[in-house]
This record gives C-alpha cells, structure tokens and sequence, in this order.
C-alpha cells in the first residue's frame, strides 16, 4: 500500500540497501506487540507472503479469509490484508500473550518494520521509518540480515517487480474503456497469484516468473 508522505517527516532522511547497517533491532520485541495491532488494513500481503503462510499453518486461502485474513482494495487493485479483531484491534495471528503465532513464516511487511520501501526507477530502497515502533532504544543491524529472508536479493528483485506489474495494472483500470475492467483485473489478480496455491516442493521464484509473464502476456505488459 503506498503512501503519499514526505520522507523528512517519517525517516531519518537515509536511504539504505541490503548490506547496510541501519537502527532498526529492538532486541527481539520481548513481547511488546505494539505493531500487531491498529493497523488496519495496511499489512498487504503479497503472493509470497500468502504461500508462505499456506505452507506454514498448512491452512487453505479460502480458510484464512474466513478468519485471520480479509479483501481491500489496495491502489486500485484488490489484494488481501492480515485482518485486525476485537477491542484492541489486535493481528488476528497474535496469541494472548502477545506473541506471533506465525512468526517463522510472518509476512514481508512485518518482517522489515520498521523499516519501509521508497520506490523509485523501478526498484526500491529501504528507509528507516522513526516514528512508528514504540520502542526507544533500537540496536544497528544490517538490512539483509533483519528482513531475515532466503535468498534476500532474489526476493527484493521479486519484490520491485510486483510492486510495478500492480502499477502497470492500476493505469491499465484506470485508462480501460471496460466498464468492470477493474473488477475483472483484481479477480485475475486473486485466482493466479493468491487462490491457485504455488507447489511447496518447486521453487517459488520460477513458479512466479511463470504467472507473471503469463499476465503480462494477457494484459499487453509484456
């Protein structure tokens, strides 16, 4: 989900790659939660993220979508979010005790927080965003070691390359004589990249490239 903020009041003006050393490490959280809850429907979730929490809970989509995970339209298009319940707004994947229930296979966007994307010439940089963990005191880490990812510079390749098809299919809705063109782009969106699940026993990556060429080949992407 992009946001439309100026860096100086949400940064500390830097901007940092995978081998740089940034103050992000809140020793572990210990518990504190803070940003597990009220955050909307902000923690989009891509089809890494989705696949990952299918093969680690070993329940479907459609389940999730039932109970921990929930459909927004996000910059135009429609993809899915971890979903916030009850009083405190809390992630629907914390425990009562406070504690990630899925943290071995959490999504992108909590496992860089609090650090964020800054998308420019069709790639990205991680920035530190100061305001949003609770904590005061945070340790220097490097970036690549706290995205705490496989096979990071693939996935940060993955990750440019999502976030500009979806932008391509944003302009693509928005300039469409169709009138449901934007519907039947989301539903495309969902069944291909999210509801047919990714084979656990290939590798990810090529199974993405496969879908990916695929819709930009139907969407005149490519």
């Amino acid at each position: 989900m992009e946001r439309q903020v100026d860096l100086k009041e949400i940064s500390d003006g830097k901007l940092y790659g995978l081998e740089d050393m940034v103050r992000a490490d809140c020793a572990g959280c210990a518990g504190c939660s803070a940003c597990c809850k009220g955050m909307g429907n902000s923690v989009v979730l891509d089809p890494l993220d989705v696949h990952r929490l299918v093969t680690g809970t070993g329940i479907r989509f459609e389940t999730m979508l039932q109970v921990q995970l929930e459909l927004n339209v996000a910059d135009g298009v429609i993809l899915p979010n971890l979903k916030m319940t009850g009083p405190s707004e809390k992630c629907a994947f914390l425990n009562t005790e406070g504690r990630c229930t899925i943290h071995a296979y959490r999504p992108g966007i909590c496992r860089i927080f609090p650090l964020g994307r800054l998308y420019e010439d069709g790639s990205f940089k991680y920035i530190l965003q100061v305001k949003e963990c609770k904590k005061d005191s945070r340790s220097k880490v490097k970036v690549k070691k706290w995205i705490d990812t496989p096979e990071v510079k693939k996935y940060d390749n993955y990750i440019a390359r999502w976030h500009y098809f979806l932008k391509d299919l944003q302009k693509l809705a928005r300039e469409s004589k169709e009138e449901n063109a934007a519907k039947a782009i989301s539903m495309y969106v969902l069944k291909n990249f999210y509801l047919v699940p990714f084979a656990s026993d290939m590798d990810f990556y090529v199974q993405f490239d496969q879908r990916l060429s695929a819709a930009k080949n139907l969407f005149g992407l490519a």
